[in-house]
């Protein structure tokens, strides 16, 4: 349900701030709402007092809470999917090396957001509109990573395969809640590897994978 507009408010104003306030912080709150609550608690009156100011400030940046849905999808698309198809691309001499770089979005929060991508796939669930981006995104990566496959000569069926294998064991990793600390996915690095791509890694690429791991996870 639309969210009414109040009297006097400015809608799809082009001004990016008012005061302090501005566009992106609002969208900040929006993704923080949605990761941590899911879609039906983005509300203008939850924000609002989230970012400490007047629900009617909402309305010099926005024309609709819809239009702030478009954002939050905009943002999703950025944050979780362009990371996963750059990786997917950068060259490599070895298969496992590149695997690795894919690795990276799952070990790294900088690079690809869990709870973030959870929540858009629940709100997927109900809004027709909403599934079909995710199913958008889903073939992107599945497709950037099969293309990866094929670089090393796999068959293009075995390539797609083991795309969907490899992509879809991490999101269902994520949408179940497992919760493997960073000892547990280092030691699991080779045999993951192996399954993924039916070959041995170099020591060296498992090397500089683990401390890639321990520098962006300090704590384990």
């Amino acid at each position: 349900m639309n969210e009414k507009k109040p009297p006097g408010a400015r809608a799809g104003a082009a001004k990016q701030t008012t005061g302090r306030m501005t566009r992106e912080a609002w969208i900040e709150a929006g993704i923080g709402a949605l990761a941590a609550e899911g879609i039906a608690n983005v509300k203008i009156q939850v924000m609002a007092k989230t970012l400490a100011v007047s629900r009617s400030s909402f309305y010099w940046f926005f024309a609709d809470l819809q239009e702030l849905h478009r954002e939050l999808l905009d943002y999703w698309l950025r944050k979780n999917t362009s990371p996963i198809i750059e990786r997917a691309l950068r060259p490599a001499q070895t298969v496992t090396k590149a695997v690795c770089h894919i690795f990276e979005c799952w070990v790294d929060p900088a690079l690809f957001d869990p709870r973030l991508d959870a929540a858009v796939r629940s709100w997927g669930q109900v809004d027709a509109a909403v599934r079909s981006v995710v199913d958008q995104a889903d073939d992107q990566r599945v497709d950037a990573v099969a293309r990866m496959f094929l670089r090393y000569d796999y068959p293009q069926q075995e390539a797609f395969i083991r795309a969907r294998v490899l992509y879809f064991t991490q999101i269902g990793h994520y949408t179940l809640g497992m919760r493997d600390d960073r000892d547990m996915r280092l030691r699991l690095l080779r045999p993951y590897l192996l399954s993924f791509t039916g070959r041995e890694a170099p020591d060296d690429e498992v090397e500089a994978f683990e401390s890639l791991v321990r520098r962006v996870q300090p704590d384990g």
